[in-house]
């Protein structure tokens, strides 16, 4: 069976047996915070145990690595959403060692992609549009410095109250133990 047909055989009998009265709640989130973490698996379940959060305590976006590459990205405005729409008062960033973004080369990417298709041509139309492919899949060498730079993005964000604790962490990926970055209170 493909992973889609599994996918809504499941489905179907998740709906058909209410099991998803359990997850029951608001879109407002209880505990009036917004996470950006990474989209690591190991994470999937572990970040939540680790703090304390449960279906309905806050918003939750994932991404690779935890990183802002641009302020006014997707990222950003899901923030800042969560902020003015949902009434989040808090912003945690949380990294994770072992990442896989941390030593992200293009070098290495670059081969597996046209392993699948992509051609040099499109490539090649990439740069000639700006786009340097290069420092676009340029990872980071340090997960605290990431964390960091990510809480400074959305500290400084013109849209951003300015009494919006940002605060950053540090995942351990096999054991949940959390080490503080920077602490949002005292910025």
């Amino acid at each position: 069976m493909r992973i889609l047909d599994e996918v809504l055989a499941y489905n179907e009998q998740f709906v058909k047996d209410k099991e998803y009265e359990e997850f029951a709640t608001s879109k407002l989130p209880n505990k009036r915070m917004v996470i950006l973490s990474c989209m690591d698996t190991r994470l999937m379940e572990l970040l939540p145990h680790a703090l304390n959060v449960k279906n309905g305590d806050v918003k939750l976006i994932k991404n690779a690595g935890a990183v802002i590459n641009h302020p006014f990205g997707s990222v950003m405005r899901s923030i800042l959403v969560a902020v003015y729409q949902l009434q989040a008062d808090e912003v945690l960033v949380i990294g994770h060692h072992d990442c896989g973004m941390g030593g992200l080369k293009a070098d290495d990417m670059i081969p597996n992609m046209k392993k699948r298709g992509v051609t040099q041509k499109t490539l090649d139309t990439l740069e000639y549009s700006g786009i340097n492919v290069q420092s676009w899949l340029k990872g980071f060498s340090n997960v605290e410095d990431s964390v960091a730079h990510s809480v400074d993005v959305i500290k400084n964000h013109p849209l951003l109250p300015e009494n919006t604790p940002v605060h950053g962490l540090v995942i351990n990926p096999e054991t949940g133990k959390l080490d503080l970055v920077v602490n949002g209170y005292e910025n």
